[in-house]
């Protein structure tokens, strides 16, 4: 008996045993993959489960996974000239590595920084130079002890006044960020604060508030050594802006800000075993993914909803351009659709795909139900499980490599951005114009109801012919959206809590009446991602462009132009590109209260 109870207590043993180890595989496998099952299942995809495993198939049979790390321009294009281009941005692909080596540089600095006695740092830049930074900040806050991380991304006076009264600024550090170190945004940021710092701490001080993050060559890194920056950080040149999240462009932040960079970087040393060359379509999370997004354009759900858990809710900002400028092009495109709040199934059309981004620990009931009702109505729902908000990084890299092999999947080259440029290019035509004249170009209303001008394009007349109201406005606006489209809503505004607040609840109510996917943006920032795919993507789009007169406008030092000039003339450059591109377009102007104004176009 007692030795039968001891082999009884032995198997219990080794039963427990098996049972914590099984459980610790799983755990490593969950945090080097971020649960690669998750990547969708027949039960999850609806009625797209049935064509995926083609589609993983052939990416197998094509060699696509061993094709990408070699970097063979084929994959997308066959153009050499078009495929010298394409080379020249595949350096995302081991940048986790790279950036490894680097890590003890990165974090000394952040160091130095921090015991400098530095209590604000703000990064100006734009689109892949600004929002991996803005989602890390937004996810980790405010670490105690280290400087508050602030991120200016926007030419609204209004928003740059709102940031120079929060920071400290002989205690501040500027990261001017730019690939291409002449991002114009960027430069009249530079420009504007430089200023600043010089009548503060004096010229010889001043660029000691400045460092650089851009590529060797710039105009950029030619600046930083004649305005004396403290310290110039010269990024990869092979890697697009919207792929640099894991780079001196996101990590450097980061690290300034106190965050856990060695962390987020194993996270994303292990999301890129994950997907190297040696792994098949099927176990690998980027390429099922992007099998994942190809499979549901072809079928028409060119809609991508990115859901998130609340603690990373922002996730869908840098999911948004990086979808957006990658495949918008060629008259084709997967439509991010990012910060929509949820509805009933009955309020959506069967154009989408729904991505989930859990955060198992932090999870949302909420979510989690009008999720599951989703699917019980057949829309095709993908899950990603994260065990901490640093499974990110790992995120970061599993959804470049989807948006790479999209871009096989829909034939186009996923990394350039022509018609990003077309709206830059109008900009600087218009404010050329500016000073030669003193005076931008004017738009006539069509109609003016409760202190508010309404301009409609000539691409959208005959669907919003005797219109002269707000109320018949709205309704107008839901009628002329067919299935299939999406409204945008492009705000030339200061990002604010109240602004976000009245504008989601316009954005519901259209979604609500049209059932059609709706996306909102604030100008110039969506310029650099959704932007691109507004011109160069399908045809599908209402564009609704809200914009206001400048509470406060503040000066751009050496310029005949002041921040609330450049912000119009930006909206007037896109207004125009929407135009070229025969799309069918709205501005609305909310005049000086812009409270107000909101509330009135929302009909509240």
């Amino acid at each position: 008996k007692l030795e039968l109870d001891g082999v009884k207590l032995f198997a219990e043993s080794y039963n427990t045993l098996l049972a914590e180890t099984a459980r610790r595989v799983e755990d490593l496998r969950q945090q080097q993959t971020g649960n690669l099952g998750g990547a969708g299942s027949a039960n999850s995809l609806g009625p797209l489960a049935t064509s995926l495993p083609a589609a993983l198939e052939q990416v197998d049979r094509e060699h696509i996974g061993e094709r990408l790390w070699k970097k063979d321009f084929t994959v997308w294009k066959s153009d050499p000239d078009i495929g010298v281009k394409i080379v020249d941005r595949l350096g995302w692909l081991d940048i986790a590595k790279v950036m490894e080596s680097e890590l003890r540089d990165i974090e000394g600095f952040a160091q130095d920084v921090r015991t400098s006695g530095i209590k604000d740092v703000v990064l100006l830049g734009m689109g892949g130079s600004s929002l991996g930074p803005e989602v890390f900040r937004l996810t980790f806050g405010q670490r105690e002890g280290y400087p508050t991380l602030h991120v200016l991304d926007s030419t609204d006076p209004d928003t740059l006044a709102a940031t120079e009264r929060a920071i400290d600024l002989p205690h501040t550090l500027f990261i001017v960020a730019s690939k291409s170190g002449s991002t114009l945004e960027t430069q009249s940021h530079f420009t504007y604060f430089y200023d600043r710092e010089r009548h503060l701490v004096g010229e010889q001080a001043a660029g000691q508030h400045f460092i650089a993050i851009t590529d060797p060559g710039t105009q950029l890194d030619a600046n930083a050594g004649k305005f004396g920056f403290r310290r110039v950080f010269r990024n990869p040149p092979d890697i697009g802006g919207r792929y640099s999240v894991l780079s001196f462009f996101g990590l450097v932040p980061a690290a300034l800000a106190g965050y856990d960079v060695a962390a987020l970087l194993d996270s994303a040393l292990a999301m890129t075993k994950s997907c190297s060359n040696t792994v098949s379509a099927a176990e690998n999370p980027g390429l099922t993914l992007g099998a994942i997004l190809g499979t549901a354009w072809k079928q028409g759900h060119d809609k991508v909803t990115i859901i998130a858990s609340p603690a990373i809710g922002s996730v869908g900002l840098w999911i948004e351009q990086l979808i957006a400028e990658s495949t918008g092009k060629e008259g084709r495109g997967i439509l991010p659709v990012s910060s929509e709040p949820l509805g009933a199934p009955g309020v959506y059309g069967n154009d989408r795909i729904f991505a989930y981004l859990r955060l198992d620990d932090q999870a949302d009931a909420a979510q989690d139900q009008a999720l599951a009702a989703l699917e019980a109505a057949g829309q095709p729902v993908v899950r990603f499980h994260l065990r901490n908000p640093f499974a990110l990084a790992g995120e970061f890299y599993r959804w470049e490599v989807a948006t790479a092999l999209a871009g096989y999947f829909l034939g186009i080259n996923p990394f350039d951005e022509p018609n990003v440029q077309e709206s830059k290019d109008n900009t600087r035509r218009i404010l050329e114009i500016y000073r030669q004249e003193k005076r931008l170009p004017s738009l006539p209303a069509t109609f003016a109801d409760q202190g508010i001008n309404v301009t409609v394009g000539e691409t959208a007349q005959g669907q919003l012919s005797g219109v002269g109201s707000l109320v018949e406005f709205r309704q107008a606006l839901a009628r002329i959206a067919r299935p299939g489209d999406y409204l945008a809503i492009m705000a030339y505004l200061q990002p604010t809590a109240e602004h976000d607040a009245l504008l989601q609840g316009l954005r519901v109510a259209l979604r609500d009446a049209s059932k059609v996917a709706t996306t909102l943006g604030y100008g110039p920032r969506f310029l650099h991602s959704t932007g691109q795919l507004h011109k160069g993507g399908a045809n599908n789009g209402v564009f609704l462009q809200i914009v206001a007169d400048d509470h406060e406008d503040v000066r751009i030092p050496g310029e005949p132009y002041s921040f609330g000039t450049l912000i119009h003339a930006q909206s007037l450059g896109d207004y125009q590109s929407l135009l070229t591109h025969q799309r069918r377009v709205v501005r609305v102007n909310l005049g000086t209260d812009i409270r107000r104004g909101l509330a009135a176009l929302a009909g509240n």
